[in-house]
């Protein structure tokens, strides 16, 4: 899929940006059939139809930020969609929290929203209490992905792609027809859904509105 929209992207930037995805998605050693499956079909199909998968590699830090630069916007835009991947399925690891991390100080970015991000690794408990009633100990994080700027639809059609349309996964599961437990939505166990729903919901205007693209794929 092409569009005519002008993009601040340049091919090598989006290789890059891949492949910091890549290296987050693999960052705790489960890189399942389903995760492997989805990114596959964003980068063959979304963002960069012209790289091979197989050729993908896990980047480093200092790779990363010597193409996406130093304090740049777009080394901030692709710390965010690291941090989608990270808790898309409501499970921050201490090794993708490892790699963003670093991936933040390479970038030279205010780790800020991470840290918040990282208080849910230490302290999950008073997370769930503390995303019903104020203070709101992510509202840093929220305020700061609220902030990405989209400006390019491959990385729109990702976020369209990566982030689900609903609350997914809630479900009963039975043996021999009797129900032996309930797996909640995502929204209900992760305290950032909004904000990801937020972003798609801005991926999806900026495909619709400003690149006169059919979204109904999406939908």
């Amino acid at each position: 899929m092409t569009s005519a929209v002008k993009t601040p992207y340049s091919s090598e930037q989006i290789t890059v940006w891949l492949r910091g995805l890549l290296t987050i998605a693999w960052a705790d050693g489960n890189f399942d059939a389903q995760e492997q499956e989805l990114i596959n079909s964003i980068t063959k199909d979304e963002l960069a139809p012209c790289l091979k998968w197989d050729s993908l590699e896990i980047i480093t830090p200092e790779e990363l930020a010597a193409v996406l630069g130093k304090g740049t916007a777009v080394g901030e835009n692709f710390l965010r969609t690291a941090v989608m991947v990270a808790i898309a399925d409501g499970i921050y690891s201490p090794s993708e929290e490892k790699i963003l991390h670093k991936f933040c100080q390479a970038l030279e970015l205010d780790t800020q929203a991470l840290t918040a991000l990282r208080h849910t690794l230490e302290h999950p408990k008073q997370v769930q209490e503390t995303t019903l009633h104020p203070p709101d100990i992510l509202h840093p994080l929220r305020d700061w992905l609220d902030g990405l700027e989209i400006h390019d639809p491959r990385v729109a059609r990702f976020l369209c792609k990566m982030i689900p349309s609903q609350c997914p996964f809630e479900r009963d599961v039975t043996l021999f027809g009797k129900k032996i437990v309930h797996i909640p939505p995502m929204c209900k166990i992760n305290p950032l859904y909004e904000q990801l729903v937020g972003l798609r919901f801005r991926a999806l205007s900026y495909l619709a509105d400003e690149c006169q693209e059919d979204v109904s794929q999406y939908i």
